[in-house]
């Protein structure tokens, strides 16, 4: 990973649909070095997929529960179980595992406040909960997927042939 493959990716989390030719002219490589480096970002798993972003109002979706849950069960049954339950349900968006006073943390969309409870019953009858609340979120205040790259770990060469500006 090097510093064009910063730049890449920055441009790519927050447009995938910029073509390879663009991206290539904002990074100073020519088209087949640039198409390489996107491939090997691929490969590594630095890109994960490309997909459209939708607007949940538009799709009737206007209600966000953060749902924090606490089990008194930690083995591995439970934890397999629960989590296939929690991927069947698509009105679940996030799932986490977490520390501190509770032990998951779940984001869903629903149109209202019914759906969410039909939700919450399909959940709380199939499996053994010990605790669960719920936080309806009044104003949503930031979203993104843009991740901050200035984390990342540098170090790798650009090869030779990814570093040509012909093609």
């Amino acid at each position: 990973m090097d510093k064009t493959d910063l730049l890449i990716l920055d441009i790519l989390q927050k447009d995938s649909t910029v073509s390879i030719n663009e991206i290539a002219d904002r990074v100073n490589l020519s088209q087949t070095p640039c198409w390489r480096r996107i491939q090997r970002l691929e490969a590594s798993g630095h890109i994960m997929g490309k997909v459209a972003l939708l607007n949940p109002n538009l799709l009737n979706l206007n209600v966000t529960v953060f749902v924090f849950i606490k089990t008194n069960k930690h083995n591995r049954d439970w934890y397999e179980k629960f989590s296939a339950v929690v991927q069947a349900i698509p009105e679940i968006v996030d799932f986490y595992r977490m520390n501190g006073t509770v032990d998951y943390l779940l984001k869903i969309v629903v149109p209202d406040i019914a759906t969410y409870d039909a939700v919450y019953q399909r959940l709380t009858r199939t499996i053994e909960i010990f605790d669960v609340t719920s936080s309806f979120a009044m104003e949503k205040m930031k979203s993104t997927t843009v991740l901050p790259l200035n984390y990342a770990q540098l170090g790798r060469d650009s090869d030779e042939s990814d570093s040509g500006s012909t093609n």
